[in-house]
C-alpha cells in the first residue's frame, strides 16, 4: 500500500514592503506623540492663562505657524529623499523682497506671488542640478547656495526696506483676515499641505521619493529616475519657500535684507521633530506641519506663562536633539524586530 504524505505547508513569505509598513507605523506613532504634546502644552497654558486660547489667540497661533508649515512641507519632501536644503531661509528672504518690489511698483498681488514662487523654483533648480547632476553632497551644496543667495540679497536690498504702507491694502489685509478663527493664510497653507501629501501618497513619483530615501542604490537598480526625482524635490522645496516669502510679506508687511536669517535651522528642527527621519525614506508632511506648529506655539506659550522668550532657541535645540535620539533608537528597534521576524520566517519555512 502506498502512503502519500501530506504536502508540507510553507508559511507564506512576508510581503516585500513589510518593513516599509512597520517603519511607517513607528513614525506615525511619532506624529501622534507630537500632536499629544502639542495638545497638552496648549491645554496647560490655557489653564494658567484663560485668555491664551481666545479667538484672537487661536488665530495668532495659526498665523504664526503658516509660514513655517509651508517651508517645512517642502523641506520634508527633500529630507524624505535623504537630502536637505539649507538655503530655504535665504530663498524666502529674497523672494519676499522681489514680491515687495513688484507690489511697490504697482504690480498685482497675484503676479507678485507667482514671481516669488517662480524665483524660489529657480533656486530649487540650481540646488537640484548641483545635487543630482553634479553629485555633490546636499549639505555642501545648499550651505553654499545659502551664502550665495544671502549675499545677492544683501547687495540687492542693501539698506532698503519694504513696509506695509508701500503695499496694496488688500494684500496686507489678506495676511491678517480670515473666516472666523481660521486665517486665509492658514487655509492656503493647509490646501498646499494636503496637495503635497496626496502626491506623496497616491502618485508613483511621490512613492519613488520614499524608495529613493530608503535606499538610493536599490532605487536606481529598480529603474527609478533618481536624478529627476531629486530635482523634483528641490524645485518643490524652492517653490514653497518662494510662496512662503510672498505670504511672509503679506503677514508682516515688512521685508529687509535680514528677512529669513537663520530660518533654515528652525525649518529642519520642525521637520525632524515632526517625525521625518533625517536618514530619509520615512515620515510625512503632516508630521512636519505638526512639528512646525509645535515650535511656533512654544514661542507663544513661553510669554503667556511668564517665561523669557530667550529660552525658545534652547528649547528648539533640545527638541531637535531629542528627536534625533528618538529616530536612532527607533531605527535600531525596527532593525532588531525585522531581523527577528526574518529568523522566524526562515524557521517556519524549514519546519
Amino acid at each position: 500500500m502506498t502512503v502519500t504524505a501530506d504536502p508540507v505547508r510553507q508559511q507564506p513569505a512576508p510581503p516585500p514592503d513589510a518593513s516599509r509598513r512597520l517603519v511607517d507605523r513607528v513614525f506615525r506613532a511619532r506624529e501622534l506623540a507630537v500632536a499629544l504634546v502639542l495638545v497638552l502644552m496648549l491645554g496647560a497654558t490655557q489653564l494658567s492663562n484663560t485668555e491664551f486660547l481666545s479667538e484672537q489667540g487661536v488665530k495668532d497661533l495659526l498665523l504664526n505657524a503658516t509660514i513655517l508649515v509651508l517651508v517645512a512641507t517642502g523641506q520634508a519632501v527633500v529630507v524624505i529623499t535623504r537630502n536637505v536644503d539649507l538655503s530655504v531661509g535665504s530663498v524666502l528672504g529674497i523672494c519676499a523682497f522681489a514680491a515687495g518690489i513688484h507690489l511697490r511698483d504697482g504690480g498685482s498681488p497675484l503676479a507678485a506671488v507667482l514671481l516669488a514662487v517662480g524665483l524660489g523654483a529657480l533656486f530649487g533648480v540650481l540646488n537640484g542640478a548641483l545635487v543630482s547632476l553634479g553629485k555633490v553632497p546636499a549639505l555642501v551644496v545648499t550651505l553654499g547656495t545659502l551664502y550665495i543667495v544671502r549675499g545677492i540679497d544683501s547687495i540687492w536690498v542693501g539698506s532698503r526696506q519694504i513696509t506695509a504702507d508701500a503695499l496694496p491694502a488688500g494684500f496686507v489685509d489678506f495676511g491678517h483676515d480670515g473666516i472666523g478663527v481660521l486665517p486665509y493664510l492658514a487655509l492656503l497653507a493647509t490646501a498646499v499641505l494636503a496637495a503635497v501629501a496626496y502626491y506623496l501618497r497616491s502618485y508613483h513619483g511621490g512613492r519613488d521619493l520614499y524608495a529613493l530615501g530608503s535606499s538610493p542604490e536599490a532605487a536606481r537598480l529598480a529603474g527609478i529616475p533618481v536624478r529627476a526625482r531629486i530635482m523634483t524635490a528641490y524645485v518643490l522645496c524652492g517653490a514653497l519657500a518662494g510662496l512662503a516669502g510672498a505670504l511672509y510679506l503679506a503677514r508682516f508687511g515688512n521685508v529687509d535684507s535680514a528677512t529669513g536669517n537663520g530660518y533654515e535651522l528652525t525649518v529642519v528642527s520642525a521637520v525632524v521633530v515632526g517625525g521625518v527621519a533625517f536618514t530619509g525614506g520615512s515620515g510625512t508632511v503632516y508630521g512636519a506641519a505638526l512639528g512646525a506648529l509645535l515650535l511656533t506655539s512654544i514661542n507663544s506659550v513661553l510669554p503667556a506663562i511668564g517665561v523669557s522668550s530667550v529660552w525658545v532657541t534652547a528649547i528648539n535645540g533640545f527638541l531637535l536633539l531629542l528627536a534625533i535620539a528618538a529616530d536612532r533608537i527607533l531605527a535600531l528597534r525596527v532593525a532588531s524586530a525585522l531581523r527577528k521576524k526574518a529568523v522566524r520566517t526562515r524557521s517556519a519555512r524549514h519546519a
